[in-house]
């Protein structure tokens, strides 16, 4: 055998067991012989009731469902636990046909089966079984074993031994396998359901242990397995009291659970198997797994029924095989209906209406456009269980990888509009219910990507949009800035000029009212030229065209704390793309302009977060507020219009202190 990893457990080598299909084939066949073999010689010779023939029903049900998981499992890998489940399935099939042949032979003497060959029925169970119990919940999920992993498992593994010499040598006497009196095993014997018990019941906690530790992809299916070890234990419980207290077994008590025991464990190892995809099972598993519970469940009505009628009518007849026989036939197809949804949920998920409801539940919380896609695609994934959901727009699927072809079902509105592309599962197949839900999705998946397509274009003008809007403001800030303002700087430069050029004559009137003149004029074109400079940096710092939001806010809190109102600014250094931090600082400087003319304030906070939503930006004051009923004015307008053009979103309103302003926006990260 090779070390391997098995898939979701990095760095866990685990043996990559070779599969053995000629055993599980011949398990198959053998328990199948067997058990039908049981059914008809119990049906020709019919036991006498006693609580204790519960437990041929056992050893039937054990043989018929074990006999089936074990040939399922053997077929992929010949891991241990899968010959513990062959074993358990060989040894109950045994002990159940040597049962019914005993019991012909009480009906027909000569066909009577030797006592020491019949007496096997008392220990051809135990080796499987008690491996059943103690031994197989330490060996899965398949995984590196640990110290007390490989005590438990010798300890399960010595104690079967001792029970089947104990049975052999203990059995009545016209059935003892071994005809020797051992007082030291005999002694023994009275602590072994105590220990088989007390095993059976760590092994249990074992697996709850897992549970809890175990990483989240190794932890599905081992609550199932928890459950079913602790109702093996209680069903061994009535068996280790009798033997301490020397009391009589309370019958049926114990067989009962015993066989509602076994209508649990073998769905709790294959819930294990299945969820953790141990030995690359496939998904025809579904049908094996349906006739093997049926047939569980029949072979057990069928003689628990026969049994309690026979015991029930005063003498002996036909009518007990033939009154169960038409019960049986009569609730075959609807218990039939009722396994088979549950196998399905089993193996396959969930059903068509929790499959929306989960697909809903992605798109609940997804952005419109590619995102929302792939939440569409991992919710059908989750609930059909399968590797991968890939929607892509376009007439192409998307393309292959190294596993199994994909499942492409084409999108179709009044074209095609796109692929859904469906990976099942390594070692599995994609069979044909999830087929047909998947193009039963198909119309409402090319309705989304229509949708997201759109989106996308939007998307694509709204970024074109606010990119041409930046462009222009570059422009007009390099018109404003290299053109006006220094035009307007050089008018009064001139007009000063002029001014000094009239000094000499300034005592005649006329002169000095045209000195005056002059000189308010250069002072109004020099304030009108600092204006410029000042609208040409609020229009687009140059500092924004790197994406350094923080500098750029830094110095509009300089300008206006040359102008009376301190600015605190909150924010990180880091860069952001170019388009965003144009519009965060349009709408910054559009808010503190506000809180400038309206707040009445001399403070104000700049912050800029990255919160679970994404880019976080508030400018917040303490002022006056909005007056209510208050129409949004230009500038508001101009706030929201750079929010939509980077597909943020803008809120204007009061701050939790319950005074003032606060806009926000939050840029979707």
């Amino acid at each position: 055998m090779t070390p391997a990893s098995r898939p979701g457990t990095p760095g866990a080598a685990v043996p990559d067991d070779r599969a053995a299909p000629a055993a599980g084939w011949t398990v198959l066949v053998v328990t199948a012989a067997l058990t039908l073999a049981t059914v008809v010689m119990s049906v020709l010779a019919p036991p006498p009731w006693d609580p204790w023939v519960l437990y041929t029903v056992v050893d039937v049900v054990v043989g018929a469902v074990y006999g089936v998981v074990g040939w399922l499992v053997l077929r992929r890998g010949g891991h241990a636990a899968a010959w513990i489940v062959a074993a358990a399935g060989v040894g109950g099939a045994l002990s159940g046909a040597l049962t019914a042949w005993a019991t012909l032979g009480l009906r027909w003497p000569g066909l009577a089966p030797p006592g020491p060959v019949a007496g096997g029925m008392y220990w051809l169970w135990i080796p499987g079984y008690f491996a059943l119990t103690v031994v197989l919940p330490w060996l899965l999920p398949v995984r590196r074993s640990g110290r007390l992993d490989r005590a438990a498992v010798v300890a399960g593994a010595a104690l079967a031994p001792v029970a089947m010499l104990h049975a052999t040598t203990g059995a009545p006497a016209p059935w003892r396998t071994l005809p020797y009196d051992l007082p030291a095993v005999e002694a023994a014997g009275r602590y072994l359901d105590v220990l088989w018990f007390l095993l059976t019941l760590a092994a249990g906690a074992g697996v709850l242990v897992r549970r809890r530790t175990a990483p989240p992809d190794g932890r599905p299916g081992l609550g199932w397995l928890a459950v079913g070890v602790l109702l093996l234990a209680l069903a061994i419980l009535p068996l280790a009291v009798a033997d301490v207290f020397d009391i009589p077994v309370a019958t049926p008590l114990a067989p009962a659970l015993m066989l509602a025991a076994q209508a649990f464990y073998p769905a709790a190892v294959l819930v294990v198997v299945l969820r953790q995809r141990l030995w690359g099972l496939r998904l025809a598993v579904r049908r094996t797994l349906v006739w093997s519970l049926m047939t569980a469940i029949v072979v057990g009505a069928y003689t628990l029924g026969v049994l309690a009628v026979d015991r029930v009518l005063p003498a002996p007849s036909v009518l007990p095989e033939a009154l169960v026989t038409a019960v049986v036939a009569a609730a075959f197809q609807p218990v039939r209906q009722w396994v088979q949804r549950r196998v399905d949920r089993l193996v396959h998920g969930e059903s068509g209406q929790p499959l929306i409801r989960q697909v809903a539940a992605g798109l609940r919380y997804a952005e419109p456009g590619q995102q929302m896609l792939d939440a569409v695609g991992d919710g059908i994934a989750r609930s059909l269980r399968l590797a991968a959901v890939t929607i892509t727009t376009g007439a192409h699927p998307a393309p292959p990888g190294t596993g199994p072809a994909p499942l492409a079902v084409p999108l179709i509105s009044d074209r095609t509009v796109g692929v859904l592309s469906a990976w099942p599962r390594p070692g599995e197949r994609l069979g044909r219910r999830a087929a047909s839900l998947l193009t039963d999705l198909a119309p409402m998946v090319a309705a989304l990507v229509e949708l997201a397509a759109a989106q996308d274009e939007l998307d694509r003008a709204r970024v074109h949009t606010a990119r041409a809007r930046d462009e222009e403001r570059r422009r007009l800030r390099r018109d404003l800035h290299d053109e006006l303002g220094p035009a307007l700087s050089g008018l009064a430069l001139g007009l000063g000029a002029v001014r000094n050029m009239l000094r000499d004559r300034r005592a005649d009137p006329a002169v000095a009212a045209a000195d005056e003149l002059v000189g308010t004029l250069a002072a109004e074109a020099e304030r009108r030229a600092a204006a410029v400079r000042d609208l040409a940096r609020d229009l687009l710092p140059p500092v924004l065209d790197d994406g350094a939001l923080r500098p750029a806010l830094d110095q509009l809190a300089e300008r206006y704390a040359a102008a009376g109102l301190t600015v605190e600014v909150r924010a990180p250094r880091t860069r952001l793309p170019a388009e965003v931090a144009t519009a965060a600082y349009g709408i910054v400087a559009e808010a503190v302009r506000n809180v400038h003319r309206h707040a009445g304030v001399e403070r104000c906070m700049i912050d800029v977060v990255t919160g679970p939503e994404g880019l976080e930006v508030s400018v917040t004051d303490h002022g006056v507020g909005f007056p209510p009923g208050r129409a949004a004015g230009v500038g508001t307008r101009s706030m929201r219009e750079r929010a939509e053009g980077i597909g943020g979103r803008l809120t204007v309103g009061v701050p939790p202190s319950g005074a003032g302003t606060r806009v926000a926006l939050v840029v979707p990260a």
